[in-house]
């Protein structure tokens, strides 16, 4: 669902399954350029005609640790530098400088991360839960994720930490993982999870949740104090930005309105 929901709610249709060659098949039958998501750092399943990586500051030294990140970032044609408005400058020279040994001829894309919100004003001044996403404060080793910065944004009065207040499978989790700061990680692969998420939601103090899951987790549980959404905007920043480098390829491309068969590009 996380990596499916912006997609679909941003009008974009998406094919999904296990048989990636029917996959393809179809779409390829739809679309002139297809783009291949591989969700968190998976190797495209086709042959990129255009490969695009995004790398983090926030989490400097995975690009050259991680597996199998350190491959796509080798393979790549394009390497975006995400969130240059969050991270210290020393932590995007260092990341450019790896981009740099580990792939020159990859094109480098600069990138700031906004964090929006609707409703944000509720925030300022109240006691507040913040709600992230699981994978990434857990074992993708992040410490505070988009709710916490839209928190911190517009002036939290403060932010509650939730570990007191976890139950069962959430309690768990808090324990496997000590690191994760003060917040709570959407966990909810079975219905346990989601159960004793909702739960603890429940029985934490506080006046507004923040949410800061790629998916509007109120469809999956019932929260009963005020919910504020936050997500990231991506501002590309300087030149060459993604249309400058996208544009030329697609423009190259013998799409079917030309009479020619359809090429595929999972970047």
């Amino acid at each position: 669902m996380e990596e499916y929901e912006p997609h679909i709610v941003s009008g974009s249709p998406v094919y999904a399954g296990v048989d990636y060659a029917a996959i393809l098949a179809a779409a390829e039958a739809d679309a002139d350029v297809v783009v291949w998501d591989g969700g968190n750092n998976d190797f495209p399943f086709y042959r990129p005609d255009l490969h695009i990586v995004v790398t983090d500051p926030l989490r400097l030294g995975n690009e050259l640790t991680y597996y199998p990140g350190e491959a796509n970032l080798r393979m790549a044609d394009v390497a975006v530098i995400n969130k240059i408005d969050t991270a210290d400058l020393a932590a995007i020279e260092t990341l450019r400088n790896h981009i740099r040994g580990a792939n020159p001829r990859a094109v480098i894309v600069e990138a700031a991360s906004p964090v929006v919100g609707d409703r944000p004003e509720l925030i300022t001044g109240r006691t507040v839960l913040v709600v992230e996403d699981g994978p990434t404060v857990t074992h993708g080793e992040m410490r505070f994720g988009a709710g916490t910065v839209l928190a911190r944004k517009f002036g939290a009065g403060q932010i509650v930490d939730p570990r007191e207040y976890a139950v069962g499978t959430l309690a768990e989790t808090f324990d496997a993982y000590p690191n994760v700061g003060a917040l709570l990680p959407a966990m909810g692969y079975s219905a346990q999870q989601v159960g004793d998420l909702e739960a603890t939601i429940d029985r934490v103090p506080c006046d507004v949740v923040v949410v800061g899951t790629p998916i509007d987790l109120t469809r999956l549980v019932r929260i009963r104090k005020p919910v504020v959404r936050a997500r990231y905007e991506l501002q590309e920043i300087g030149q060459p930005d993604l249309a400058a480098v996208v544009s030329p390829f697609v423009d190259r491309l013998p799409l079917a309105a030309s009479g020619v068969g359809k090429e595929r590009s999972a970047p």
